[in-house]
């Protein structure tokens, strides 16, 4: 009889120990029994007869995990403090097909032969410039392409695709999930035809096998998507890049609770591939860290003129005639907001109480659409009260503009113009992302409003005025990066305008004095940062936060206090602060938090394990800090 240990799937136990008849390989995916339910594991070691009685293992699927998953794995698992069947859950297993890979192998010189004679199906030509970008990306093992909105980092990359599909290997190209467009499938199927799948959320289960059967064939070449493409099952790559990879959707906010860049860069280490970064608006992390190659300009002469209304968060007169003139020129314009459905809040006149989640101690977004307010951090929905919980008064009211509310107000005061909504909630599907934005390059909506999705890589052709509205929330966040976000998004949505013709962009906002002089000089805006940063601040010290939630308060603040007490002993581990966590519940727990702070990342894991109690769970380089 032989014993291994397993590695349960998307499980937070410790690998446990079964008995099999035969050897067995690490990483072979097999069948076992845990409390009378069947679950699937991973054989990730041998082992010698235990004390104790062990139940059989049985094999289950053809399928196994590479030595580079297992590897990549154990990473996950120590770094981000998750378990190793956690860890594995992330990637998607190879298939144990000894005919089929030789098979494969042979379709594989075929299929690639094809690719370059017949697939490649137009020509990318690029500048002087874009040329010589690339150049300087082929000679580093990670670089960042640095390069302003329109100033062709797409080209480049196909370029380099057809480089690395020429010697026989494979790309992986994520892009935030928000990004994932028709557009850039389109532009990528123009050019290498079927070698190119798109993976998603949204891509439905039959649909899944079907890519997968292209991977594993070996037929797929290019695999686009967002950071769950990271761990597909690919062969012979060559080539990593993350696109607009200063976007937060790249860390997980959930364990485990990795970043998806950071986590490219750590696998192209690995299978020794070169990484590529690219953003207009990149984050001081990647910009300290790697060389960089910076492209000016764009395809596009138009040029682009702003303006700044030193006003709240509304609709004033001032955006109202920007948009009618536009509208007047037969144009079209973008307005941006920074929150989804109608208003944040729902407040009484009378007390001031604000309509807030039972479960979560935050206020609830109304959705007039629906008639109900919904919590966006536990999902509880209720109907639109008619009065104040609190004191019975009728008069409710809401603080903060909403894109729904905005677009309610163009409809009703400007019925002439063709209006578009533009966020998660309207844009649920692939199929309605593609059907607006086929509508809004169709010039069949004039006034498209959304939220940060309106900044993410999206494509379009005629827009003349963007209006930013709210941008000093984000910059008055309490957060390091507060002024790196707010400034990024300016950039990023002021980029979506003036494509073709001259553009105006209207920001409402009390801190020109901070925006204007970075607007055509974002390196300059980083090179200042640094000065903020050092010392105290990621790339230069490493951060890490500790979550504790519980139904009981006293319970998570328990928790809290022994760990702050073990994690005193560790000299290399500053405690920044600890103490309740400024969104004190969701879903009905009770949240507090600890914030740390070191030199090098090894020394808050060795602080955080020689310390760590049951109730807490760690987020290692956290974005987030509510």
């Amino acid at each position: 009889m032989y014993f291994f240990e397993v590695a349960l799937l998307n499980s937070p136990l410790e690998p446990l120990t079964y008995e099999y008849g035969t050897p067995l390989k690490t990483g072979c995916v097999v069948e076992v029994s845990l409390r009378n339910r069947s679950m699937l594991g991973v054989v990730v070691n041998t082992s010698e007869q235990p004390q104790f009685k062990t139940s059989p293992l049985e094999v289950s699927a053809p399928l196994f995990y590479s030595k580079m998953q297992m590897k990549m794995a154990k990473f996950i698992s120590d770094y981000y403090f998750c378990s190793l069947g956690e860890a594995l859950n992330l990637f998607v297993p190879f298939q144990n097909r000894k005919e089929q890979s030789e098979k494969s192998k042979e379709n594989l010189s075929i299929d690639l032969q094809e690719t370059i004679e017949e697939k490649v199906l137009s020509t990318i030509v690029l500048s002087e410039k874009q040329n010589d970008a690339l150049l300087f990306l082929q000679q580093h093992p990670v670089s960042l392409l640095f390069g302003d909105t329109g100033s062709g980092k797409t080209e480049i990359y196909m370029k380099y695709f057809e480089d690395v599909l020429s010697q026989g290997k494979r790309v992986i190209f994520l892009m935030p999930e928000i990004s994932l467009t028709p557009q850039m499938q389109i532009r990528l199927e123009e050019h290498f035809g079927d070698a190119v799948v798109m993976w998603h959320s949204k891509v439905s289960k039959p649909q899944k096998k079907k890519l997968l059967e292209s991977i594993y064939s070996g037929s797929a070449k290019i695999i686009a998507g967002a950071r769950s493409a990271l761990f597909l099952p690919v062969e012979d790559l060559g080539l990593i890049v993350v696109d607009e990879e200063h976007d937060d959707s790249y860390k997980a906010n959930a364990r485990p609770r990795y970043h998806a860049r950071d986590m490219a860069i750590y696998m192209g280490s690995l299978y020794k591939v070169p990484v590529i970064l690219g953003s207009a608006t990149p984050s001081m992390s990647s910009y300290v860290k790697f060389p960089h190659v910076r492209l000016r300009g764009g395809h596009f002469s138009a040029k682009r003129e702003f303006f700044f209304e030193p006003t709240r968060e509304e609709i004033t007169q001032q955006v109202e005639k920007v948009i009618v003139e536009t509208k007047a020129n037969e144009e079209q314009a973008m307005l941006f907001i920074p929150t989804r459905a109608n208003f944040k809040y729902l407040i009484c006149e009378a007390c001031g109480h604000t309509h807030s989640c039972p479960y979560c101690s935050v206020g609830m977004s109304v959705h007039r659409k629906s008639n109900a307010i919904k919590c966006h951090y536990c999902n509880f929905s209720e109907r639109i009260p008619s009065k104040c919980t609190l004191c019975g008064h009728e008069m409710l009211t809401s603080n903060r503009l909403g894109t729904a509310e905005a677009v309610h107000f163009f409809e009703e005061n400007h019925p002439d113009i063709r209006v578009g909504q533009f966020d998660r909630d309207a844009v649920s599907t692939q199929t309605k992302l593609k059907k607006l934005l086929k509508a809004f390059n169709a010039k069949e909506i004039d006034l498209l409003i959304g939220t940060q999705m309106l900044s993410k890589g999206h494509d379009y052709h005629d827009v003349t005025l963007a209006v930013i509205l709210g941008l000093d929330n984000q910059l008055n966040m309490s957060d390091y990066r507060a002024r790196e976000k707010a400034l990024s998004l300016l950039i990023q949505i002021a980029g979506r305008s003036g494509r073709k013709k001259a553009a105006k962009v209207l920001v409402q906002s009390y801190n020109r004095e901070f925006f204007e002089p970075y607007l055509g000089n974002y390196e300059q805006f980083l090179e200042d940062e640094k000065m903020f940063r050092k010392g105290l601040y990621p790339p230069y010290r490493k951060l890490a936060r500790i979550l504790f939630a519980h139904k009981y308060a006293n319970k998570a603040e328990e928790s809290m206090m022994k760990m702050v007490e073990s994690l005193r002993q560790f000299s290399n581990v500053e405690i920044i602060g600890y103490g309740v966590s400024q969104i004190e519940k969701i879903a009905n727990k009770y949240r507090y938090q600890i914030l740390l702070r070191a030199d090098k990342s090894t020394d808050l894991i060795q602080g955080i394990k020689g310390s760590q109690v049951d109730l807490a769970e760690i987020d290692m380089d956290p974005i987030e800090f509510v």
